[in-house]
């Protein structure tokens, strides 16, 4: 299966805004358009609890959304079984379930600590990466928590506006023990 992790980010970094979890209220109207676009066709999205509880989504029958969560019998008022998951599966068997299920590509859009579990068990294939151009000093990064060595190469990168905001997709080539 091919995951692939999506982020917006600061040029420091920071993927939220000292610390607020509502990506829309700092990324650019170019990459809300981006992320609606890419949400749309996908057939399986998979995130983090701290990133559905920023902003509950209602189940629509055009995909699976998983999220991730150490206490999913905490969402069942939100289950909607084969449109809306709440799981406490590691990356690598929620990984190889949904494969089973027949999905072969999974959009993985946080947060910091879903998306290092996945690179720590070494799934990620692509980063999908939106660069804006500003600094926060505080917030979270993309990755918290790991020690990781991975080496990325750059496939596309697109100028989006006249700020500067840039949409890059990165390859994984390796992951090394750190």
């Amino acid at each position: 299966m091919r995951v692939i992790l999506v982020f917006v980010s600061s040029l420091d970094g920071k993927v939220t805004k000292w610390d607020d979890p509502f990506v829309r209220s700092w990324s650019s109207q170019e990459d809300q358009a981006y992320f609606s676009r890419i949400w749309n066709d996908s057939r399986l999205i998979v995130m983090g609890s701290s990133t559905f509880n920023s902003d509950p989504l209602r189940s629509t029958p055009e995909r699976l959304v998983v999220v991730m969560t150490r206490n999913p019998e905490e969402y069942e008022k939100y289950m909607v079984p084969g449109h809306l998951e709440f799981t406490a599966e590691t990356p690598a068997k929620l990984t190889s379930r949904l494969k089973q299920e027949g999905y072969d590509q999974m959009l993985l859009v946080g947060g910091p600590l879903v998306a290092a579990s996945f690179l720590k068990e070494k799934l990620v294939n692509e980063l999908w990466l939106t660069i804006e151009p500003k600094i926060f000093g505080t917030g979270k990064n993309i990755i918290t928590g790991e020690k990781l060595d991975i080496e990325l190469q750059l496939r596309s990168c697109e100028r989006v506006n006249n700020y500067g905001t840039l949409i890059t997709r990165y390859d994984v080539l390796s992951y090394r023990d750190a």
